[in-house]
């Protein structure tokens, strides 16, 4: 039913692209930046009130925060697409206990934060303002959390962040725009329209928007983790990381998917923190 749904927007979106294009990008793009707001079970809330909580401004955005105090250095965790804090628990816990100081924010569009539109760069702006006013020294992004942040450390270069963790996170717009396209499956008119909406609105082109490529200008020491059996995000983008991110290392796992939950994983995440 799914797979009908989506096979039937996308060819009411290519019906509308001939007779205009622009339109059918809008529409597009629209439908690509908006993620379904997961409304939070009373387990969820009860977790992320154990947290001091704040709003961070980011221009017209409240971006809600979390806070787990402690005596070591601060983290800051950004979750990915049609997600929100809650997904960090068991981590949190981890490394409250070994008294490190742990901030996870809601993207803008996602969990408590506010918005209807959400894409990497403006995730990307919403992490530099939180890691400065909390003055965050290691960033853990999953998925899309992690493009983002990786565009942001190269962007801003924030000098407090000394380390820098991305989970199952995609290398580039194009092959994220390239998935979404197929899945849909637009037309030529509709991928052309969309990629001017991207031009016009960011004054790049969408394969500028390479975070592997830019992490090569990252200082901060990284740690890439990718399952090689991931369905959302091909392994081939870790591997584009760990081409241009020179002060990074790769860990590859089996059988966690997309989604890395694991002791495993926590580990790794620990270790690298640790040293």
């Amino acid at each position: 039913m799914k797979q009908f749904l989506t096979k039937f927007i996308g060819g009411f979106i290519n019906f509308i692209s001939l007779f205009s294009p622009s339109a059918a990008g809008k529409m597009a793009i629209s439908l690509f930046s908006r993620p379904r707001r997961i409304k939070l079970k009373e387990l969820e809330k009860d977790f992320l009130m154990t947290a001091f909580i704040e709003d961070v401004q980011y221009e017209h955005l409240n971006i809600m925060t979390y806070r787990w105090l402690g005596k070591k250095e601060t983290v800051l965790l950004a979750h990915g697409w049609e997600s929100n804090s809650y997904r960090w628990k068991p981590l949190i816990e981890k490394l409250n206990a070994l008294d490190y100081n742990v901030i996870a924010l809601d993207a803008p569009a996602h969990g408590r934060s506010s918005g209807k539109v959400f894409n990497a760069i403006i995730y990307s702006e919403c992490i530099n303002v939180v890691a400065k006013k909390f003055n965050a020294n290691i960033i853990v992004g999953h998925s899309v959390g992690g493009m983002a942040a990786a565009f942001f450390q190269q962007k801003h270069q924030l000098p407090s962040i000394h380390k820098l963790i991305l989970l199952g996170a995609p290398s580039n717009f194009v092959g994220v725009f390239g998935r979404y396209i197929e899945m849909m499956s637009y037309n030529k008119r509709v991928a052309e329209a969309m990629n001017a909406i991207v031009l016009e609105r960011f004054n790049q082109e969408p394969d500028y928007f390479n975070a592997a490529r830019l992490s090569e200008h990252i200082e901060a020491h990284g740690l890439i983790i990718h399952d090689e059996l991931d369905k959302i995000i091909p392994y081939g983008d870790a591997e584009d990381f760990d081409n241009f991110y020179k002060n990074a290392k790769l860990v590859t796992t089996k059988g966690y998917g997309h989604g890395l939950k694991s002791d495993e994983v926590h580990d790794h995440i620990l270790d690298f923190i640790k040293a």
